[in-house]
């Protein structure tokens, strides 16, 4: 997912399945970062960001309700 979609546009279900794909996406990325030299050395870091950005909006919906 590029930065400038956004997340603002989606319902709480979407967000919390979103997380979850992103969550799984960056456990698979750790253990394969483990066996061998990724491809993508910064894909954990972007993986991490996008988490990071869904949670705050999450953060945000429950604070302002």
């Amino acid at each position: 997912m590029a930065k400038n979609t956004t997340l603002t546009e989606k319902n709480p279900n979407e967000l919390l399945a979103m997380l979850a794909e992103k969550r799984e996406e960056l456990r698979a990325l750790r253990f394969a970062a483990a066996g061998a030299r990724p491809k993508d050395s910064n894909a954990a870091g972007k993986v991490r960001a996008e988490v990071a950005r869904i949670m705050t909006e999450l953060g945000a919906r429950k604070r302002a309700a």
